[in-house]
């Protein structure tokens, strides 16, 4: 058994004077060499909705699952991910969440239960054949991610929370809020500043406003203790010291069997993702036996 231990950029915003976030998950180009490894992409069908992904590197494969209101590009390749991943000899699989990126949009918040969404990356292992994988999924990826390793925990090798901790269980993090504002008629009528920051975002990726409101309404799921307590899988859960949206990682941790928590210094949600620590503490996880 494991040991128990403890221990990304702003958006631009044109003339805007209110400052924005990069969406939850770090969009600045990643700052290290250029892109080694090929991206191959492609799409399948999970029952009625196309999902996009890319699949890059070789090796072991690790399914990475993105955050609200980004894609897979975002949270993945822009920050280094991928080519991280694929540097340290895994194959990174990374899709758009329904809703997101060049995935189906839905308009019945029905249509983005956690479970459903969970069932999405199941359809993608299937369509790769992966038998199992490691999953690592941000926010409300990691979410997903947990109820992927909940339904089907033969699929899932090892478990990757991001910007996620015991919200899962108390509560469900980013305020419906959001939806609101990316309802608003128009950017000038939001006077929230955690909605203007996702409504700026959405505009500026050009996603679909209405799909992401209705995603945000339908993904608010929490697991109970008792159902994380039946998550076995060795699972890291990195949060930032200063993230105010996940809960705590320690607190999430200790209710889960092969769980340890991973300290993020100095970062907020919205600058987590693509943190060197985090990454580091990543690389280090995977190359420990399961």
């Amino acid at each position: 058994m494991r040991r128990a231990a403890g221990p990304p950029a702003d958006l631009a915003c044109g003339p805007c004077a209110r400052p924005a976030a990069a969406s939850v998950y770090e969009v600045r180009p990643h700052q290290g060499s250029a892109m080694t490894h090929d991206l191959r992409s492609g799409t399948f069908h999970s029952e009625d909705a196309e999902i996009a992904y890319l699949d890059a590197g070789e090796g072991a494969p690790i399914v990475l699952v993105h955050g609200f209101a980004s894609t897979k590009e975002t949270n993945w390749v822009a920050p280094g991910w991928v080519e991280t991943l694929a540097r340290a000899g895994r194959r990174a699989i990374a899709l758009d969440n329904r809703g997101h990126g060049a995935s189906t949009k839905f308009y019945d918040p029905a249509r983005y239960d956690s479970a459903l969404m969970a069932e999405d990356v199941r359809a993608l292992m299937d369509h790769l054949r992966l038998l199992e994988a490691d999953v690592m999924g941000y926010s409300m990826g990691a979410r997903i991610a947990a109820y992927l390793a909940l339904a089907h925990p033969e699929r899932v090798r090892q478990l990757i929370f991001g910007g996620l901790g015991s919200r899962l269980v108390d509560g469900v993090g980013l305020p419906q809020t959001i939806a609101d504002a990316l309802e608003a008629p128009s950017i000038k009528d939001v006077t929230d500043p955690q909605g203007y920051a996702f409504r700026a975002f959405a505009q500026q990726t050009k996603s679909d406003l209405r799909a992401l409101a209705a995603c945000i309404r339908g993904s608010r799921q929490a697991l109970s203790r008792a159902e994380v307590a039946r998550i076995a899988v060795p699972t890291l859960i990195g949060v930032g010291t200063r993230d105010d949206v996940a809960g705590s990682a320690h607190e999430l941790a200790a209710l889960m069997p092969r769980a340890r928590a991973l300290d993020i210094p100095g970062r907020d949600h919205m600058l987590a993702v693509g943190d060197r620590a985090f990454k580091t503490g990543v690389l280090n996880f995977l190359q420990e036996p399961p």
